[in-house]
């Protein structure tokens, strides 16, 4: 089915800045620089720049970047590592991958990890915290770096839907241990592919993870050090990567204007719970991954939606902790198994026009009225 209002438009995202890309890749290959060559190393400087740390290290997905750091934090079998159940399956599945145990948190109203349950479910076996930027917004990673360093536990933020978001004037993926970083092709910053990156202020640990990314071996001596992994972000994909990259502050503020729009249009339906508003000052500046609203009639607003020509994403209807081949039933979390029913994804991206967005609202309008 055609949409009048897409979900996402690669077509017109890429049509914008097609000469800059195709130069991009271009060079490329007319170099020959496919793999650990001058553009993924200058993507990595980029980054690091951007995001205000001290290295940047490219991977060829957000999972591999919760993975290893994981494996270079040594978590391993008897650990536990707390995150949260309202997230995509790969943040627990590393946490098994691994060996350890995931220990689930409920989530707040913002969708992101209620804090206030967090030291109640540390032990002595807890070595890590994974928090989840969901949609844009970041976890309250104040109380949580305090809780954190209390307890000596390692802090890997899971910041692939956060790029550009800060809280306190802090971005994400600057706070913990590392920063997980996604660039699937939809996310705000996204490649023509799959890619990762991690972040860290930690020199053993940048370095650990470059050994790891390449089966292990230190490249200026041929000596293998360990068995590592295949994981390195190609530089086809970071080249690509660090045009799009002087875009994103500019990508992120029109998702705030756009956001803003939504909330100025869909806030008088007292049935439909809506995302936070854009805020100018205060704690968080959230970049709107995704425009994620809840609603008792979710399934057949989403329906009606599809039906109009309106393309809707729904993400996690079953909460990973009702899976049961995951293992995961002994985790209650009455807040994530209620948001599971009501959450529904309005088209936002920024060649989204204001015209598609007023489209939308009136059609979630009528499907009020009726």
């Amino acid at each position: 089915m055609k949409y009048k209002v897409p979900f996402v438009n690669y077509p017109e995202h890429y049509r914008r800045i097609w000469d800059e890309v195709m130069g991009a890749v271009t060079e490329v290959l007319t170099k020959g620089d496919l793999i650990l060559r001058d553009q993924m190393k200058q993507f990595e400087q980029n980054m690091a720049s951007f995001v205000g740390v001290k290295h940047a290290v490219g991977l060829n997905s957000g999972t591999d970047a919760l993975f290893l750091s994981l494996k270079a934090a040594s978590i391993g079998s008897g650990d536990e590592v707390i995150t949260v159940a309202h997230t995509f399956v790969a943040t627990i599945a590393v946490i098994v991958h691994c060996g350890a145990k995931p220990v689930l948190v409920d989530v707040g109203e913002d969708m992101n990890m209620n804090v206030d349950l967090l030291e109640e479910k540390i032990t002595r076996k807890t070595k890590a915290v994974i928090p989840v930027d969901l949609n844009g917004r970041l976890c309250d990673m104040g109380r949580l770096m305090k809780i954190a360093d209390k307890h000596d536990l390692a802090v890997i933020e899971d910041a692939a839907q956060a790029l550009g978001a800060t809280y306190d004037g802090k971005k994400a993926g600057a706070f913990g241990l590392t920063g997980c970083f996604s660039f699937y092709p939809a996310k705000t910053l996204g490649s023509a592919g799959d890619a990762g990156l991690l972040t860290t202020n930690d020199d053993k640990i940048a370095e650990q993870i470059r050994l790891l990314r390449d089966h292990g071996q230190d490249r200026s001596t041929g000596e293998c050090l360990f068995y590592g992994f295949n994981s390195r972000l190609d530089n086809l994909q970071a080249a690509i990567l660090n045009v799009k990259l002087k875009y994103l502050p500019e990508w992120n503020e029109r998702r705030r204007k756009l956001a803003g729009l939504y909330q100025k249009g869909l806030s008088d339906l007292p049935d439909l719970k809506l995302p936070p508003p854009p805020q100018k000052g205060g704690h968080f500046y959230d970049i709107y991954q995704n425009y994620v609203v809840r609603s008792k009639k979710r399934d057949q607003l989403v329906t009606f939606l599809r039906e109009s020509g309106v393309e809707i994403l729904v993400s996690w209807p079953k909460p990973l902790n009702q899976h049961k081949a995951l293992g995961l039933g002994q985790f209650k979390l009455p807040k994530t198994e209620q948001i599971s029913k009501e959450v529904l994804s309005l088209p936002l991206y920024p060649e989204l026009t204001e015209e598609q967005v007023q489209t939308v609202i009136d059609l979630v309008h009528e499907f009020h009225a009726k």
